[in-house]
């Protein structure tokens, strides 16, 4: 990583920050924090990390939920990683559901580029946290770090090819960890 650009990290939302559901997240009640993961951006935080979430939301697009809803989990999440002490600059999402077809649905990297645009950072300095093969193939496939959580769909993706040779953790916490002590050893 290139030290005078400013490293950024994206976060995937459901399974990584929160208990995701086959159903989807449809409320702001349905949005619960996975143990530790609020404390973990946090940590980026306060180690000067720029952080964002890159997060597809087709159920919008499905018509399962509205984008006003889709702001009030949103607005839920923000204000439970605040009162951890985080900051998150951005939430890039999709709303599009796959048939869409669309440019910004991961595993296409649409999110990744309006990411690195706001964040001024070159692809290089960017770290990938998701739990499922679209997260770490839209990272691949722009040259960003991805590395995978086991929480969520994490456990099955880290035996598909998109998962060989990068970084696996248990968890957001375990990855922060590895993250804010790679920089330290690099400063």
């Amino acid at each position: 990583m290139t030290l005078s650009q400013p490293q950024a990290v994206l976060l995937d939302r459901d399974g990584v920050i929160n208990r995701d559901s086959p159903d989807f997240i449809k409320t702001p009640d349905e949005w619960v924090a996975l143990p530790g993961s609020l404390e973990a951006i946090a940590r980026l935080t306060k180690a000067g990390f720029l952080i964002g979430i890159a997060t597809n939301q087709s159920g919008v697009g499905r018509g399962l939920f509205s984008i006003d809803t889709l702001w009030d989990i949103h607005q839920k999440m923000l204000a439970e990683i605040y009162a951890a002490g985080g900051f998150v600059t951005r939430i890039f999402f999709c709303l599009h559901t796959p048939e869409d077809n669309c440019d910004c649905r991961k595993p296409k990297p649409g999110l990744l580029y309006q990411a690195a645009e706001l964040f001024a950072c070159g692809f290089d300095n960017m770290t990938v946290i998701g739990d499922s093969e679209r997260d770490l193939e839209a990272a691949i496939a722009i040259g960003a770090r991805p590395v995978l959580v086991r929480t969520g769909n994490g456990r099955a993706t880290e035996h598909l090819p998109a998962a060989k040779d990068i970084g696996i953790y248990d968890d957001l916490g375990a990855a922060v960890d590895a993250l804010v002590a790679e920089r330290e050893d690099n400063t």
